[in-house]
């Protein structure tokens, strides 16, 4: 009796374990309009140098546009207030200044039972974290802190390219998540090009020949647009003779296929904008950007466009993606940025 007894009673306490093991805490869903950054920082902060580092940085605007349109729209939270419901912003980014410090030589003694310690053995308390998911899901946030406004704003500075990287992959992620809710059926470029590719079922097929595609759909002011189209690959190459040649193959591509307007006219690159150039993935394969402004020649109309030739060497090709937005008196960053998560969803069939 007393082995049974035992023997129920581990049981008991390994079913307790288990389920201890396997219980998955709940987190609310994240919400947010695509890149919007909520930016916990209390007002005296904000309204410092270290606010002016923040906009300047992360809330700088984004290359490529005819206006100025900043990367992430910045709303700025104090932190007596950061709580509840206002957890659950996709994107956070939250600034803390240590208000005491206490040097390593004179930590001791009763110094010691202060409540709340952080230690910090190299020397400074500036510090990057990044973590996902930490109130709600799916979430991103990004920690800084330091004693000083200098320290805070030489850790925003010199982590710029990382932060706003880590917020824009998980706005990538999000908008190919919501665009899964209704995707356009692509047997057809699936067959035409040997690719994945993912876009919305409100776009429709403006011309599909042999080795060109373009996709577009209508909007309130105008139209967003995506093209696809191939050429031979060449592995020997210079940066400097592919930039030249984005150029050269996209004006005469427009001259093609992109017509304006009225007769005898296309659409070509702005000449006295001034391109960004630049090394960048698509998923897992290596490409080559270009961000800059097409106009139409001897007509009133341009807008911004993204360009990649995407490397395939597997096929011996460049697979070009392009899309271009005409959306004149109106932000256009959202568009470039949905035609960005359609790049993104591209992948080379096996």
């Amino acid at each position: 009796m007393k082995f049974c007894l035992k023997a129920f009673c581990l049981f008991l306490l390994l079913s307790a374990c288990n389920t201890s093991d396997n219980k998955k805490v709940y987190k609310p869903q994240s919400s947010g309009n695509i890149n919007d950054l909520s930016v916990v920082i209390d007002n005296i902060l904000w309204d410092s140098s270290v606010g002016e580092t923040i906009r300047s940085t992360i809330g700088a605007p984004l290359y490529g546009l005819p206006q100025d349109e900043p990367q992430f729209s910045l709303r700025q939270i104090p932190s007596s207030v950061f709580s509840g419901f206002v957890k659950n912003s996709r994107l956070i980014l939250k600034v803390v200044k240590s208000l005491r410090q206490i040097p390593s030589s004179v930590f001791s003694g009763f110094v010691k039972n202060s409540r709340l310690i952080l230690k910090v053995v190299k020397g400074t308390s500036a510090a990057t974290k990044f973590s996902k998911d930490p109130y709600a899901s799916p979430q991103r946030m990004v920690l800084v802190s330091g004693m000083t406004n200098q320290e805070i704003s030489d850790q925003i500075i010199q982590n710029q390219d990382k932060i706003s990287k880590a917020f824009q992959t998980q706005e990538l992620e999000e908008k190919q998540r919501r665009t899964k809710k209704s995707v356009f059926k692509t047997t057809s470029i699936t067959k035409q090009f040997g690719i994945n590719i993912q876009f919305p079922s409100i776009y429709r097929i403006a011309k599909q020949v042999d080795d060109f595609l373009w996709i577009r759909r209508d909007i309130k002011t105008g139209t967003v647009n995506l093209m696809i189209y191939t050429l031979p690959y060449d592995d020997n190459i210079t940066k400097e003779a592919l930039a030249k040649r984005v150029i050269k193959v996209r004006d005469s591509i427009g001259k093609l296929y992109i017509p304006g307007p009225v007769e005898g006219t296309y659409m070509t690159t702005e000449a006295a904008y001034t391109p960004f150039y630049g090394n960048a993935k698509v998923g897992s394969l290596n490409s080559f950007e270009t961000r800059s402004i097409w106009q139409v020649k001897d007509a009133f109309m341009s807008g911004p466009f993204i360009n990649y030739w995407i490397e395939d060497p597997v096929n011996n090709r460049y697979l070009v993606a392009e899309g271009f937005v005409f959306a004149p008196s109106v932000g256009k960053r959202d568009y470039i940025f949905e035609l960005e998560a359609i790049i993104q969803s591209i992948s080379i069939k096996e």
